[in-house]
């Protein structure tokens, strides 16, 4: 199969690459940093690339948190109307299959649970509890404490920040794509991924690059609020290889299918940065108790549906990942 990879020479992209070649396809490297050196708003450039391909990959995106919200407009010009521009390409060129790197964040926070009122949907968290250290959500119905738990692909969506929105349109935007074309649709909602070639400390990259970038200049791992709040973190290459598998497979045409990518193991924001330190034998992490709005307090991922349809599973476990991260280049370094 011939597979156009958008973003194919970024952190995530790159290792899709390495994978799809590695199961026998022709992977097409589309990035302002590769051969095919453009971008997917560039409409001609799209077109072009798209010539004898069977599939896209589309991993092209502006990431992260960001820095404010003035960052809006170029997180929505680069993700929303750069994902238009390449199903548009894609429709007229007949090119009808697709995998997108959708993400968590549109879920807003977690799954909840209240031993009184059962699951529940805390709102955002209130800028004077952050400030005051209070991080957990409470009940919106009674105030008492919340268990969280993993959350699956059908939970309400929720996007609390700029980039999220743009990720849910994205897919919004793919799902009508596959109505209109009969194309089939995948989004792989990517959790916390680390791994080699993540890029270094930048106001996009995930926190996992920032404690290593931290570590690398002999400094200690900063951890924001108390640490404690639980993320899932997957390793590039089983996100890499889920791409694989959802581009193999026979996925019905005509809508758009999400699945959660994570490792099902969810630790602490505090247990990775004390694995990491360890790993690379540099100072213990220093929790600060700042904080970020925007921000979810707990987000972990039930991925046993991309288990269950496509047979993927992770390889890498957390343990092995982080000892490999610890010594692994960044880029930019």
């Amino acid at each position: 199969m011939r597979v156009l990879v958008t973003g194919g020479a970024g952190f995530i992209g790159s290792h899709v690459v390495k994978a799809l070649a590695e199961h026998g396809h022709e992977p097409v490297v589309f990035d302002v940093a590769a051969d095919v050196g453009a971008e997917v708003r560039d409409r001609e450039a799209v077109a072009g690339a798209l010539a004898g391909v069977d599939a896209v990959c589309h991993q092209a995106a502006m990431v992260g948190l960001g820095a404010g919200f003035s960052d809006a407009p170029e997180y929505v010009s680069r993700n929303d109307l750069g994902t238009a521009v390449l199903l548009a390409a894609m429709a007229e060129a007949g090119v009808r299959r697709l995998v997108l790197a959708g993400s968590m964040v549109v879920y807003g926070e977690g799954r909840y649970a209240c031993g009184r009122h059962g699951v529940v949907r805390p709102g955002p968290r209130e800028v004077a509890d952050l400030a005051a250290g209070r991080f957990e959500p409470l009940c919106p119905a009674c105030g008492a404490e919340l268990s969280p738990g993993l959350v699956g692909e059908d939970a309400p969506v929720d996007p609390r920040n700029v980039y999220a929105t743009t990720k849910l349109a994205q897919e919004h935007l793919a799902a009508a794509w596959a109505r209109a074309t009969g194309g089939a649709a995948v989004s792989l909602r990517y959790h916390n991924v680390y791994g080699p070639r993540m890029p270094k400390d930048t106001p996009y990259a995930g926190v996992a690059s920032f404690f290593r970038s931290a570590l690398a200049r002999g400094q200690a791992p900063r951890v924001f609020e108390d640490g404690r709040q639980r993320r899932d973190f997957v390793h590039v290459r089983d996100v890499a290889a889920a791409n694989v598998a959802a581009l193999e497979a026979g996925s019905a045409g005509g809508a758009l299918r999400a699945y959660n990518t994570g490792s099902g193991e969810p630790h602490t924001v505090g247990q990775m940065a004390r694995a990491l330190a360890a790993a690379f034998g540099g100072p213990e992490p220093r929790v600060t108790g700042e904080y970020r709005l925007g921000d979810v307090r707990h987000i972990t991922a039930d991925s046993s549906r991309l288990r269950a349809e496509l047979g993927w599973k992770p390889e890498v476990a957390f343990a092995e990942g982080m000892r490999e991260f610890a010594r692994a280049r960044l880029r930019g370094e």
